[in-house]
């Protein structure tokens, strides 16, 4: 029985992957490298030390200071998003319908905690609007791992089997069939053959198949 959804952030509820791109793009500019978007796909819905990290070592570039990079990246994305950054379709309707029919509801995403709150706080969704928010600082090990899902079961005192998991990356399905949740795979950013494994898929929350949250 459905008791809890798990939601990631970036192609769940906010499309904020082209902004942080961006936003690292010219992060990597200001130290000198000129960087693709492309770069960036493998480590989608990995947390940003692997998405900065892994575009650096492709390149064999001495990012430098992790924290640093970060955090300038953040200051850029805060920046950016300002006025532009939307709520995706049926996001807002959905985890306003989980609190209506008592399902608790927890973000799970790989970002840092900075980035959680700009995103949300810009799409209309503050933190809190959920039971719980686990971010990419609260767990050793980031997606594809289950650690980020399985914190927030715990913290909503809710068992992992009775959670669904809203997911839009590769990483963050496996990370869901690792913790032992059902999955929702929507197709903001991967192929439904790329997010093979999930249990159902939509476009978006606004074609939210029904058996997703019926059992």
């Amino acid at each position: 029985m459905i008791k809890a959804v798990l939601f990631d952030m970036d192609g769940v509820l906010a499309d904020s992957e082209e902004f942080i791109c961006e936003a690292a793009m010219k992060m990597f500019e200001e130290k000198g490298l000129t960087v693709k978007p492309e770069d960036f796909l493998p480590f989608v819905g990995a947390g940003e030390n692997r998405y900065l990290g892994g575009v650096a070592e492709a390149y064999h570039f001495d990012l430098g200071s992790m924290d640093d990079a970060k955090a300038r990246t953040y200051a850029i994305y805060g920046d950016i998003i300002k006025g532009r950054l939307k709520a995706l379709p049926g996001a807002v309707s959905f985890v306003k319908r989980c609190h209506r029919e008592g399902w608790k509801c927890a973000l799970a995403t790989s970002a840092d905690h900075v980035k959680m709150v700009y995103t949300m706080y810009e799409i209309g969704l503050p933190l809190d609007h959920f039971n719980a928010c686990v971010n990419g600082l609260d767990v050793e090990h980031k997606k594809p791992h289950p650690d980020i899902y399985l914190e927030a079961a715990r913290q909503l005192g809710v068992d992992i089997k009775n959670c669904l998991v809203v997911e839009d990356a590769v990483n963050g399905v496996e990370a869901a069939r690792a913790a032992g949740a059902r999955c929702l795979a929507l197709t903001t950013s991967f192929s439904k053959d790329e997010l093979k494994g999930a249990d159902w898929f939509a476009e978006d929350l606004s074609a939210l198949p029904e058996d997703a949250v019926k059992w």
